[in-house]
């Protein structure tokens, strides 16, 4: 388990579209899906992302733009397409009303050349998806490459055959387009991005990162992280805090918290039972760091998330 993979464990596509339909100019989409992430795909013409803070983000086709957070937004063909309303229709995923019979979505022009839109919204359970979304800019737009594309080619043939799980097997595909979209927006960033992100290729940290996301429970030491690492345990806490910016038993604190956040929302769980699933041997110790962490007890916390 890397981390990027455990931070997008909670994030599934739910009902996303696929059309093979064309936009005609002039035309306005309204997205109201309120997911966490959209992911919206150009295959061809283009057009304009308008945030609901009145940012302009063009999008072209060959590309793929991921919006973050819960506010509405639109696309259009224009920025001033926006200023005639009765242009605009609602793309809502989750709103069979937004679709025709056949499930494409009903749109205005008619047709010939225009824009073709590939739309998936993406939901999220519990807390883990919340350092990749603070890792993210509200909308970041990459260059498609050769997997979206097969990824999208995939996608169509599966809706004209119209078989049993057609859906489900979009929505799977979409993952994937996710996470090949987010890989390489990171890996464009370099330096910039986050260390979680470059500190699980380093020979050095990677092996501990890897180690400690797999087995956060488990009674890791720096001498146990760096016998993973194959290194000693200076090099590992060198390298860790240079990289991570933390020591190593640090960020795996930080760690079995966020753990501890998700599992404390299941009332069925005591809070002597998260102490044991997240590495502590004892409920005390378990809720004196969870305190330092968090400000409150496991108990308080608890009880104020369930208002």
């Amino acid at each position: 388990m890397d981390p990027l993979s455990e931070l997008l464990s909670g994030i599934r596509a739910e009902g996303a579209i696929l059309s093979d339909a064309f936009l005609k100019a002039p035309w306005v989409v309204g997205f109201d899906d309120r997911a966490p992430l959209t992911m919206v795909t150009v295959a061809r013409g283009g057009g304009v992302l308008l945030l609901a803070d009145g940012t302009e983000v063009p999008v072209k086709g060959g590309q793929t733009a991921i919006v973050r957070g819960h506010e509405p937004f639109r696309m259009a063909d224009t920025a001033a397409s926006v200023e005639r309303p009765h242009l605009e229709y609602w793309l809502t995923c989750f709103d069979p009303e937004a679709c025709g019979p056949d499930g494409v979505p009903v749109h205005p022009g008619g047709p010939g050349e225009g824009t073709d839109l590939f739309v998936g919204a993406y939901r999220a359970s519990g807390r883990r998806h919340e350092r990749l979304l603070r890792a993210l800019p509200p909308v970041l737009v990459i260059d498609d490459g050769t997997d979206v594309c097969v990824m999208l080619d995939e996608c169509a043939r599966d809706l004209a055959s119209r078989k049993p799980g057609t859906q489900a097997y979009i929505d799977r595909l979409f993952d994937w387009g996710l996470v090949c979209t987010l890989r390489t927006w990171f890996d464009q960033q370099g330096e910039r991005a986050p260390s979680w992100y470059r500190g699980f290729t380093d020979p050095v940290a990677g092996p501990a990162l890897e180690a400690i996301h797999t087995r956060p429970s488990a009674p890791w030491t720096v001498a146990g992280l760096a016998t993973e690492a194959g290194v000693s345990r200076a090099l590992l806490a060198k390298r860790f805090n240079e990289l991570m910016g933390e020591p190593p038993l640090t960020y795996l604190t930080d760690r079995r918290m966020e753990l501890a956040e998700e599992l404390l929302a299941d009332p069925d769980l005591t809070v002597a039972q998260i102490a044991r699933s997240v590495g502590y041997a004892d409920q005390f110790g378990f809720s004196n760091a969870f305190k330092r962490r968090k400000g409150k007890s496991p108990t308080a916390y608890r009880a104020k998330a369930a208002v």
